[in-house]
């Protein structure tokens, strides 16, 4: 007798053929960041895709998994991209490499690999060097005044001859702003060459290029446009009611072009692992980001506080999920909550 099955619809898109596309996303807003500030992004990239692919490879091989056809479905490239465009860029070649073997053992495969793991492995390990390694975290970040070429990165990043630099940049955009509103008026802050009227100098152009990444993914629909619209629309309502007063909070304008909100909103909060998967849940999710990521910039120590918003939502994914499922086809009503 023949067993019948239902009719499945098959997706064009494998998980290698995402990975690439989220990958190819990432470079236009990484060669940004080269160009305005410094080379030592591409060098944390180089660094992180040795470390990463390795420690995987030999973590898969550990379990007796194959090791070639899951380094080729391309998540540890992705996790290794994004580790490279959020750590900074002069960082020491070790503070990268902790990184991403992090990611790879404790944000990924201490879950059970791919599919498994409840928080953004990327994620995972920026928290960990920045709470474990606070002053090279916070002191190694490259001046648009001034970018690092190639040989001066690599110097800096392996510690050679690191008499002959003149000094690290320590701050960002953010936590200038942030430092300084206390004692100066908005436009004596603004006035700072990290700063402008509009945004911050190579800050807001590379938003706008990880913006027009983002909007590429969802034309090819390896995203969709819940998370991003609920990230920024939660945290541009929170920087409209809380941060009218310029001379008091990091201005509205700020928020969004100044800092990884882009990054975070296009590239980080969609990951499909981590994240809430209802089309309901993930606006509830993407807003609960938003909202976390202006409390902490404002009210915590932390300048960008992306890292630590999304972690902080990924908690939340599963109960999210479990209170906004859609309505069963044949059903009335979407069952919610837990039914005895």
């Amino acid at each position: 007798m023949m067993s019948l099955s239902s009719p499945h619809t098959v997706g064009q898109n494998s998980v290698s053929k995402v990975m690439l596309s989220v990958f190819i996303a990432i470079i236009p807003g990484l060669a940004c960041l080269v160009y305005y500030f410094s080379a030592g992004y591409a060098i944390n990239l180089l660094l992180l895709l040795i470390t990463s692919l390795s420690v995987e490879a030999v973590i898969l091989a550990l379990r007796k998994r194959p090791v070639l056809f899951f380094l080729k479905d391309g998540s540890i490239i992705v996790t290794a991209a994004l580790l490279a465009v959020a750590l900074p860029p002069l960082a020491p070649w070790w503070v990268t490499v902790i990184a991403g073997a992090v990611a790879a053992i404790f944000g990924k495969h201490l879950f059970g690999g791919l599919g498994q793991n409840p928080f953004n492995p990327a994620m995972v390990a920026y928290a960990m060097v920045l709470i474990s390694l606070p002053v090279f975290m916070t002191t190694r970040w490259a001046s648009i005044e001034s970018p690092s070429g190639f040989l001066e990165s690599m110097s800096i990043i392996f510690g050679i001859n690191l008499e002959s630099v003149d000094g690290f940049t320590g701050a960002t955009p953010l936590d200038y702003y942030k430092l300084n509103i206390e004692r100066l008026t908005a436009s004596e802050v603004l006035s700072s060459p990290l700063l402008s009227s509009f945004g911050a100098p190579g800050w807001t152009p590379v938003n706008i290029v990880f913006l027009l990444g983002g909007v590429w993914l969802w034309y090819r629909k390896i995203i969709t446009w819940h998370i991003p619209l609920g990230v920024l629309g939660a945290l541009a309502l929170m920087a409209v009611l809380f941060s009218t007063d310029a001379d008091l909070r990091v201005p509205f304008h700020l928020h969004l072009l100044a800092g990884s909100t882009m990054l975070a909103a296009f590239f980080i909060a969609t990951d499909p692992v981590s994240a809430a998967t209802s089309n309901k849940g993930k606006l509830i999710y993407g807003a609960g980001i938003g909202v976390l990521i202006y409390t902490i910039r404002t009210w915590g120590n932390y300048p960008d506080a992306t890292a630590f918003a999304i972690l902080i939502m990924n908690f939340a994914a599963p109960l999210i999920d479990h209170y906004s499922r859609p309505r069963v086809y044949g059903h009335s009503d979407a069952v919610k909550g837990y039914k005895k």
